[in-house]
């Protein structure tokens, strides 16, 4: 097993589940119904300093980890408030995506690493809908904006699947890592589907 065997497996298991959370009515489940440009953005910035909360959580104690993996959690949680600024003019640092409650509740090194990935997974996917979003709402310079965001979320992504390769020991330690993905993309799921339904929207009919 390595990271890009698990992320295989994980886009295999969970097929219908990214397919809808790329759809365009995940724009609609983040925003809570207002598909404009800053509800977008707004969006975008509340995934990211949701995620520096997680980050800097565990960078200050790493579960047991080397140097390696805080420096990690450290960079990621330092691009992310980064990335906030630059997509929001005034990133709310208020009550971000449920998956971020699963995400923070990983102890070990194997399990917060398979965590990020399902994290990364599902913002790649949304992360591909605010592009095609910004084209169809004729704004390139926002649109190329959100394609260097993308950019920056596969170059992490591949940052955690390097770490993965390096931590994981063990195929308990592989267990470890995909249970937590799983976790966290299920909770992606679960959260755009009660989405959908508060709004009167049925998600099994969305693809």
């Amino acid at each position: 097993m390595n990271g890009s065997d698990l992320t295989a497996e994980l886009q295999d298991e969970h097929e219908t589940a990214f397919s809808r959370l790329g759809s365009s009515k995940a724009m609609y489940a983040v925003t809570g119904g207002e598909m404009d440009g800053d509800s977008i953005r707004a969006a975008a910035a509340s995934d990211a300093l949701a995620l520096a909360d997680v980050l800097e959580s565990w960078a200050e104690s790493d579960g047991g980890g080397g140097d390696g993996e805080a420096d990690l959690f450290a960079d990621l949680a330092s691009a992310a408030r980064d990335r906030a600024a630059d997509v929001a003019d005034d990133p709310s640092d208020g009550d971000g995506p449920s998956r971020y409650e699963a995400l923070a509740t990983f102890e070990s090194i194997p399990a917060r690493l398979g965590g990020l990935l399902g994290r990364y997974l599902v913002a790649l996917e949304h992360a591909g809908q605010m592009v095609g979003f910004f084209i169809g709402d004729a704004d390139p310079m926002a649109a190329d904006d959100f394609r260097g965001y993308r950019s920056e979320l596969e170059a992490e992504r591949d940052r955690v699947l390097a770490a993965l390769d390096g931590a994981c020991d063990s195929d308990d330690d592989w267990k470890a890592a995909r249970e937590a993905a799983d976790a966290v993309v299920e909770a992606a799921y679960d959260d755009y589907v009660k989405t959908l339904e508060s709004m009167g929207i049925k998600p099994k009919n969305v693809c």
